[in-house]
C-alpha cells in the first residue's frame, strides 16, 4: 500500500484530511519542524507528501529545501492560498510540487495524491466506512447536543452556533447536508441559506431546516430557496434519520 507523509501545524482541518488519507493509504503525521520531519521522512520513505501551509513561517523553506535536493522522485502536494503559497513560488517550478487552494476537501486531495502516483484512488481499507458530513447549526447549545447523539454513529458531524459560523464550517467541512435552525441572532436561518445559495461552491449542498418557526410567512420564504426539507422541532428521531437519508440520495442522484 502505497505510502503518505502529511505535513504541517496541527489544527481541525488537518486532522480531518489526515484521518480521510489513513483510510486509503499508509499514513503518517508530521509537525512542519524541519528535523522533526526529515526523521519522519527517513522512518517512513513516503510514496508522497502533503504539506499543509497553513500557519507555517519561511523556515519551511528548509522542509521544501529537502525535498527537493533528496527526494526530487517524491510528488508534494501542497495545500495553501495564492498568499501562503508566494513564500515558496521558486519550489513549483520543477514540477514536483502541485498545490491545492486552501481549503480543498479531503476527498480532493486524495484525488490528486492518486493522480500523483499514477494509481486509481484505492478502496477504503477493510473495515473502514466512509461517513457523510453533516454540519448542525443552532445557537442552542442542548439542541446541538442532542442532535449530535442522534447522528453521530452514522454520520461524521460538526457544529455551528450561528449562521457567520455555519458559512465559515461550510468552507472548511464541505459537508454533505446540512441542518439549518431558523431563528438565530444577527444571521438567521434564511439569511444563512440565502448565503450558501450565492456561493458556487457550496450552493448545492442539500440543507434541512429543523426549526420551531411555524409562521406561514417565513415558511414560504424559504422554501423559494429550495431547502431539502422543513422539519419543526421536536422532530421524531426516525422523521429526522429518513428525511436525511431522502436528502442525501437525491444529492447522490444530482452528482451522478
Amino acid at each position: 500500500m502505497e505510502k503518505v507523509l502529511v505535513v504541517g501545524k496541527l489544527d481541525d482541518y488537518i486532522k480531518d484530511l489526515h484521518e480521510y488519507i489513513s483510510k486509503r493509504f499508509t499514513s503518517q503525521f508530521s509537525s512542519e519542524n524541519p528535523s522533526v520531519f526529515e526523521g519522519m521522512m527517513k522512518v517512513l520513505d513516503p510514496d508522497a507528501v502533503v504539506l499543509y501551509l497553513r500557519g507555517v513561517n519561511s523556515n519551511f523553506g528548509a522542509v521544501f529545501e529537502e525535498l527537493q535536493d533528496y527526494y526530487s522522485h517524491v510528488p508534494v502536494i501542497t495545500i495553501g492560498t495564492e498568499d501562503e503559497k508566494q513564500d515558496f513560488e521558486e519550489y513549483y517550478t520543477s514540477g514536483q510540487f502541485e498545490n491545492l487552494n486552501n481549503p480543498s476537501s479531503s476527498k480532493t486531495v486524495v484525488e490528486h495524491i492518486a493522480d500523483q502516483l499514477g494509481i486509481e484512488v484505492p478502496e477504503l481499507k477493510e473495515g473502514e466506512v466512509e461517513k457523510k458530513k453533516v454540519l448542525i447549526v443552532d445557537d442552542n447549545a442542548a439542541t446541538l447536543r442532542n442532535l449530535k447523539s442522534i447522528l453521530d454513529d452514522s454520520y461524521e458531524v460538526s457544529l455551528a452556533t450561528s449562521g457567520l459560523k455555519a458559512i465559515n464550517a461550510i468552507s472548511k467541512k464541505k459537508p454533505d447536508l446540512i441542518l439549518l435552525d431558523y431563528e438565530m441572532p444577527v444571521c438567521n436561518g434564511k439569511q444563512t441559506l440565502e448565503m450558501i445559495r450565492a456561493d458556487e461552491e457550496i450552493k448545492d449542498i442539500p440543507v434541512i431546516f429543523l426549526t420551531s418557526v411555524n409562521n406561514k410567512e417565513n415558511i414560504h420564504a424559504v422554501l423559494l430557496l429550495r431547502p431539502a426539507g422543513y422539519l419543526l422541532k421536536p422532530v421524531k428521531t426516525d422523521i429526522l434519520k429518513n428525511a436525511i437519508l431522502k436528502a442525501l440520495a437525491e444529492a447522490d442522484k444530482k452528482d451522478t
